[in-house]
């Protein structure tokens, strides 16, 4: 028997409405036991807001749900057109990125990427998780890119939407892969992740860093291991998060780090406690985001919230609310990352003032794109003359 003869067939409307979201946050009906998702974010897999149905778990008496499959880390192979994504967002210093990956199993319950994965008709909940893409044919795609003529080089972020050292990159070593295109060019790199095996590439990293060309950022959310397990459930631990910052700064790579989320009277008394911690590594730079709730992220969070801290459910969503407007988010340029308000307000003025305190810049090193050495050939027409 599949897990479909357990599903009930309902309406649907679009998941990011306030009805559908106060909905999502109560209806037992969308919930995943917690064995079947033992390690996961998530406690709950609702369609993506494009399905014109909603599917809902309930028994019906040929098996009992406790018998079904627990959610398994399934990879597919994804084969994009090209490798570098453009972006024009006037709230992110970069205007290019490589996602290796699509979907985390990082599990982190406040991604605000959670939301893309509507768009392959798989859930932003568990699916996001557990059913990941991967990308192997990037590097071959990079360096054909790198190769044109009229292209223009300027630094590619990677780690801006899912995580590029997710735990699936033991295997299939794409990123690995994609920094070999990258050393070889000489081309700038900036990478974020909130995982330790980034440490993996230092051989690489500390080669392109002497030449001014690699930097790092590590996101560490909090200190309390507690609230990292079951906020982040398959990242790496914060004071192994910490460990890399050393590594890669002993290794003489320029290693940042970024406190995000910020979830105020969840995290935000941290702010200080982080801020020493990352500068103690040798972290020689910082920045914050504030608690970004887009699309069917909101009734997900608000779930974990509900689950995981009841008693402090309607302070947290009250101040989220607080600095989004009256909304749980606010996608406005501008406000969207740090939020308006005099709560975002005193949250801006602490971290400038420990940042200032430490010593840590606040706006990143900028690499060089001077030495760039264009791949010969990849797939590229050569001229006739």
């Amino acid at each position: 028997m599949t897990e479909l003869s357990h599903l009930r067939q309902v309406a649907f409307a679009p998941a990011h409405t306030p009805d559908i979201a106060d909905a999502l946050v109560s209806a037992s009906g969308l919930r995943v036991e917690a064995e079947r998702r033992r390690g996961r974010g998530a406690g709950l897999n609702p369609s993506g807001r494009f399905e014109s149905e909603r599917r809902e778990a309930f028994d019906d008496g040929w098996q009992s749900l406790e018998e079904m499959e627990p959610f398994r880390t399934e990879v597919q192979v994804e084969k994009p057109k090209t490798a570098i994504t453009r972006n024009d967002s006037p709230d992110i210093s970069f205007d290019r990125s490589i996602n290796p990956y699509r979907g985390c199993e990082h599990g982190c319950i406040y991604c605000f990427a959670r939301p893309t994965h509507s768009f392959m008709g798989l859930s932003p909940g568990l699916d996001f998780e557990a059913k990941l893409f991967a990308k192997p044919d990037v590097p071959r795609l990079l360096e054909r890119e790198l190769s044109r003529p009229d292209y223009k080089v300027r630094a590619i972020a990677i780690g801006t939407n899912t995580d590029p050292y997710q735990p699936i990159e033991r295997e299939w070593r794409i990123m690995r892969q994609i920094l070999e295109v990258l050393q070889k060019a000489n081309h700038p790199v900036a990478i974020v992740t909130k995982s330790a095996l980034i440490t993996r590439d230092i051989d690489i990293l500390s080669d392109m860093a002497s030449k001014g060309l690699a930097k790092v950022g590590i996101s560490v959310t909090t200190l309390d291991r507690k609230l990292a397990r079951s906020m982040e459930p398959r990242a790496s631990t914060p004071p192994k998060r910490l460990e890399a910052i050393k590594a890669l700064t002993d290794a003489g790579i320029p290693t940042g780090m970024l406190v995000a989320p910020i979830i105020p009277a969840l995290n935000d008394h941290e702010i200080e406690r982080i801020l020493d911690a990352g500068h103690a590594a040798g972290a020689s730079e910082a920045s914050y985001v504030l608690l970004r709730l887009p699309l069917e992220v909101s009734p997900l969070f608000r779930d974990w919230l509900l689950q995981n801290y009841p008693d402090r459910y309607r302070h947290v969503m009250s101040l989220v609310r607080s600095m989004r407007g009256g909304k749980d988010y606010d996608a406005e340029f501008g406000k969207r990352m740090k939020g308006a308000g005099p709560y975002a307000w005193q949250i801006g003025r602490r971290f400038e003032m420990a940042t200032k305190r430490l010593g840590m810049v606040r706006r990143g090193l900028p690499l060089r794109d001077d030495l760039f050495i264009r791949p010969n050939g990849a797939g590229i027409q050569l001229s006739l003359l």
